[in-house]
């Protein structure tokens, strides 16, 4: 059995280091992206309107039930043969967050309907603006119900950038592979991305349960 070396590894500091910073950017831009998408997605299917709600439907459905990783494929290789040619980053970027806009969509229709008519009529009795209304009586309640499920999918999105290293993104499972491939320790490579991942997705969800604690006032143990 070969002996476990992780010396070499760390000839690729800045390789890990640049992985892991795209990482991030990459979960940055579709976390952006996908909460603009929730909210006009969560709209849309609050509206009333048949037609904007059959497409807000369709959209979610066939986003939620398909891979991610087709997703980004069909923006950057069939999106080319239409015209429109996209480098890696963008294209990942864009895929991702279409991705997540999905589940956020019905992560925000779900905080909204959470909301009890009685409230909201209440706040109208007091002669309150929809923009008012919406700041003071449907955002705080909405978004304490679902802040547990938006960390968690922002956590799942981040892990799920490792998908973007098939389209040549310079995140940390491409890095991996690039410095397995220079210095033949596959273990030792995959064990560190690995507990880098591990290490991040716990960061992350430490620092959303603080804030959490912060913002929502939750009792201890939630």
């Amino acid at each position: 059995m070969t002996n476990l070396n992780f010396r070499p590894l760390w000839r690729y500091e800045d390789a890990w280091w640049e992985g892991v910073v795209t990482t991030l950017e990459l979960t940055a831009l579709a976390v952006l992206g996908g909460l603009a998408l929730g909210l006009l997605g969560a709209r849309a299917l609050r509206s009333g309107h048949p037609v904007a709600t059959r497409i807000t439907r369709g959209y979610v459905e066939v986003i939620r039930n398909t891979p991610a990783l087709i997703q980004i494929f069909l923006i950057f290789f069939v999106l080319p043969g239409l015209g429109l040619r996209l480098p890696p980053f963008p294209a990942a970027a864009i895929a991702l967050s279409i991705y997540f806009g999905a589940y956020m969509t019905e992560i925000f229709r779900s905080g909204l309907d959470s909301i009890p008519k009685s409230q909201i009529e209440a706040g109208a009795c007091l002669g309150l603006s929809r923009w008012q209304m919406f700041r003071h009586v449907v955002l705080p309640p909405a978004l304490r119900n679902i802040y547990p499920s938006m960390t968690s999918q922002f956590v799942l999105l981040m892990l799920g950038t490792s998908l973007a290293s098939q389209v040549s993104v310079d995140e940390l499972f491409h890095a991996a592979g690039f410095i397995d491939s220079r210095t033949y320790r596959s273990f030792e490579v995959y064990a560190l991305a690995c507990a880098i991942y591990l290490g991040m997705a716990i960061f992350f969800r430490l620092a959303f349960a603080g804030i959490g604690k912060l913002a929502f006032r939750w009792p201890e143990g939630r």
